[in-house]
């Protein structure tokens, strides 16, 4: 029987590199070269035993040879997400890679992708995870690990899951750059989960110093989920951005709120000073002073009561009042009822915060700070 392998030829690219300048072929192929010298990386293989073990052995100490960087985003996974995940192990599906990097002034590896799912088998060893909504295996429902058969238990230690290792000759860039590409989770990371891992800093510290203030978290109520993916360290982020930006917000419908934000965030990190320090520091406690006296019971949310904060609201009350205190300290304590957003009385302000689509127009968030700072001007 003769046999044919089909293959599908692109003239048209292989025409298009051979016509390329000899000089341009070679500044890629030198490019790609030295890209790739930067990432040296090892494939290791560990049973889950092991990975607990390192993860576990000397945690209490902070020096676990297996360890959660602190830019990474908290346990978040649900009883359900974890359960399946342990499924799926002892149903022999494959699961993602682990990533980590070497450290190499302690020779510890840093978690970069896959926090999630070991703190999940470390829970599960620990009998501090009990399984549920499992479909494929129903009568495991209910179950701790120490509850299951001595063999079961024995085939689950043994199971190998695939690291992928940053050697530690990579730069702290490389390690960025890898933990910005990878996204192997099923739960995305929000953007300030993300900024963690990417853009550290003393601005960023700063701004992680100020999220665990308790009177600016009991001035943003929001479900606990929502703390956990680094709301208050968004807002805050927010805050500033869009204070320091003001009045002129064209680069942040240009470039999108995201991406904008990252971008101040990595500029603010390379020139933030203690002077700097110092003045927002004093702007952020003054704003909270007077949110405390005006809007006790509602904070940053839209009404008394509420849980959740819209950031369209968030931006304009804090930045515009954050204006406002800086242009009069002593301005009157008082609180305004054309700032309330009722959907039954649809005032000015109401209209400039609601609305679904494009909320951030440069002219949008300009008028809506403004409408702010100016309530509390007259």
């Amino acid at each position: 029987m003769d046999y044919f392998i089909s293959i599908s030829i692109d003239i048209d690219s292989i025409e298009k590199y051979i016509d390329m300048e000899p000089n341009k072929k070679k500044k890629i192929e030198d490019q790609i070269e030295s890209e790739q010298k930067a990432i040296s990386y090892d494939m290791k293989e560990f049973t889950i035993e092991l990975y607990v073990k390192k993860y576990l052995e000397r945690i209490d100490e902070d020096d676990n040879e297996l360890y959660v960087p602190d830019y990474q985003r908290e346990f978040i996974w649900d009883e359900k997400h974890q359960s399946r995940f342990i499924e799926s192990l002892y149903l022999g599906l494959p699961v993602p890679f682990m990533f980590s990097a070497e450290i190499k002034e302690s020779g510890r590896l840093e978690i970069v992708d896959g926090s999630q799912r070991i703190r999940t088998l470390a829970a599960f060893m620990n009998d501090e995870l009990t399984l549920s909504h499992l479909e494929k295996l129903s009568e495991m429902n209910g179950c701790k690990y120490s509850e299951l058969p001595v063999g079961l238990q024995r085939s689950f230690k043994n199971i190998s899951i695939r690291m992928v290792v940053l050697s530690s000759k990579a730069t702290e860039e490389v390690r960025n750059e890898m933990f910005d590409r990878i996204n192997t989770s099923s739960v995305p990371l929000l953007p300030m989960e993300t900024r963690r891992g990417i853009y550290r800093g003393s601005f960023t510290d700063f701004i992680i110093e100020l999220a665990k203030e308790p009177r600016f978290k009991q001035l943003c109520p929001m479900v606990r989920y929502m703390q956990n993916r680094r709301e208050e360290e968004e807002l805050i982020l927010r805050l500033f951005a869009f204070y320091e930006l003001y009045p002129n917000y064209n680069a942040v419908e240009k470039m999108g709120v995201a991406k904008y934000l990252d971008s101040y965030l990595a500029q603010k990190n390379k020139t933030f000073t203690n002077a700097d320090k110092d003045t927002l520091r004093k702007g952020f406690y003054s704003l909270i002073d007077f949110m405390e006296k005006v809007y006790q019971g509602q904070g940053f949310a839209k009404r008394r009561g509420a849980v959740g904060i819209s950031k369209p609201y968030f931006e304009a009350i804090a930045v515009g009042i954050s204006l406002a205190l800086k242009e009069n300290p002593d301005m009157k304590v008082e609180y305004k009822k054309s700032l309330e957003i009722d959907k039954n009385n649809r005032n000015a302000f109401y209209k400039l915060i609601e609305g679904r689509y494009q909320t951030h127009t440069a002219s949008k968030i300009k008028n809506r700070i403004e409408f702010v700072k100016s309530e509390y001007k007259a």
